[in-house]
């Protein structure tokens, strides 16, 4: 191409070369382009074929053409360098967000660590979302190179049609190839960031995860740290050594046992009561199961003598502790023929059999105590409720001797219960019940 425009700039600025102070024929010479045929351009009578001036005029007008296009090349070749620039701002921007991350930051340790400003303005704070921004922006600073990779394959051309219209034809491969590796070389390095900015982001949700799992189990040490601080205010010598107290006879006073009971085929209930209510002591505890309210029930209603209900099957039993004492009493039963036995201050004083026999004991179900349940863990009576104070409620799931229950009426032993055992955190109060401090011994022998 250059050398084609050097050649018409010859060519216009070719001069004819006359002979001085000689006469004879004149011969005029014209530079002859490269690969023209060489010839004469005149005739036998020394005339120009071609007027001088038209072919001036017109290879005049070539140039201005071709120069206005090598105008257009540089223009666009400009815009393009400007471009290419741009991107590369973005890029480090992009790399500087990315720095200024937690995880940036991190891999940054032991290292010289640059301050980057956020030059970018409209990138958000939190991590998750400065992420996704990124990915927006790099996805379309790719869609811009692609344009730029489709607009700079073709670019005007420097010939020139007969009406004066420039034609497009490819750039020269050098161009080309250089401005395909350099867009490459950037659609690998975004995409490359893309990926580690993804994998970032799995790395945050994960952190955070984990982070908040930490906070929960701190937070739940923390809570059960409370309660166990809240427990020993009671101040109690030791956990057992309480009592519950219930002074009204109402429908909201009550003590609940946290624990339930397994599936039974014979049980043991002891437990320390004071009372002088009357008429009846109420209901000292009740255990009541979906299905059947009454499925263990001890209580003294009105006149009548204290009975034990096992499956809503009724046995009488002779004790009596409304004289406003302390008193220890235990019961056992046995699914093998209904079998039981009433002891009262360590003396068994009445048995008996055919109390639900062959029947087991539910599991799942709520002990109340102070009283008496028509639906599980509800709907109380205030006619049988109980009215006093109440110590040591255990239970075993078997019948205990009778020396055992001996010693833990004279107070020579002391046996929790392997099912309920009584210990502050297991029992709650509700309406206005209480738990006070008490040694039962040093009490009962102070009473008698």
């Amino acid at each position: 191409m250059l050398t084609l425009v050097f050649g018409l700039l010859y060519l216009v600025s070719g001069r004819t070369v006359r002979s001085q102070g000689a006469t004879g024929s004149r011969f005029v010479c014209n530079a002859i382009p490269p690969g023209a045929e060489p010839g004469c351009g005149y005739g036998p009578s020394g005339n120009r074929v071609q007027s001088s001036s038209s072919v001036e005029d017109e290879l005049r007008i070539t140039i201005i053409q071709l120069r206005e296009t090598i105008l257009q090349q540089k223009e666009t070749l400009v815009s393009q360098q400007g471009t290419i620039k741009e991107l590369n701002s973005k890029l480090a921007r992009c790399e500087a967000a990315v720095d200024e991350s937690p995880q940036g930051k991190s891999r940054g340790q032991g290292s010289r660590r640059k301050e980057y400003k956020n030059t970018m303005g409209d990138l958000p704070r939190d991590p998750s979302e400065t992420i996704d921004q990124l990915g927006k922006t790099m996805q379309s600073l790719k869609g811009r190179l692609e344009n730029l990779e489709q607009q700079s394959l073709r670019l005007p051309n420097t010939n020139v049609s007969a009406g004066g219209v420039s034609a497009l034809t490819p750039l020269p491969p050098e161009l080309r190839e250089l401005l395909r590796q350099r867009l490459g070389a950037l659609e690998t390095q975004l995409l490359r960031k893309v990926a580690d900015l993804e994998e970032e982001k799995s790395q945050l949700y994960n952190e955070t995860a984990a982070h908040r799992q930490r906070t929960e189990s701190a937070l739940n040490s923390l809570l059960e740290r409370i309660t166990e601080l809240e427990k020993s205010n009671n101040a109690f010598k030791s956990p057992e050594d309480f009592k519950v107290s219930l002074p009204l006879r109402t429908n909201y006073l009550y003590g609940r046992i946290k624990k339930s009971l397994p599936e039974m085929y014979a049980f043991t209930v002891c437990m320390w009561l004071k009372s002088s209510a009357s008429p009846g002591i109420g209901t000292p505890f009740s255990y009541g199961v979906p299905g059947q309210a009454n499925e263990i029930v001890l209580i003294e209603w009105g006149n009548n003598p204290i009975e034990l209900l096992v499956n809503d099957k009724v046995a009488q039993l002779p004790l009596s502790v409304s004289d406003g004492r302390w008193h220890h009493i235990c019961i056992t039963w046995t699914t093998r023929d209904g079998f039981w036995e009433a002891y009262q201050d360590g003396e068994r004083l009445g048995t008996g059999d055919n109390l639900a026999p062959w029947h087991p004991i539910k599991p799942g179900g709520v002990i109340i105590l102070g009283q008496e349940q028509d639906i599980v863990g509800g709907r109380f009576d205030a006619t049988q409720a109980f009215v006093g104070e109440l110590s040591q409620f255990n239970m075993w799931d078997r019948v205990l001797r009778p020396m055992d229950i001996v010693g833990l009426a004279n107070c020579s032993a002391y046996m929790p219960g392997n099912v309920v055992p009584w210990i502050d955190a297991n029992v709650e109060v509700f309406g206005g019940g209480s738990k006070a401090a008490l040694e039962i011994c040093e009490d009962r022998a102070f009473d008698s």
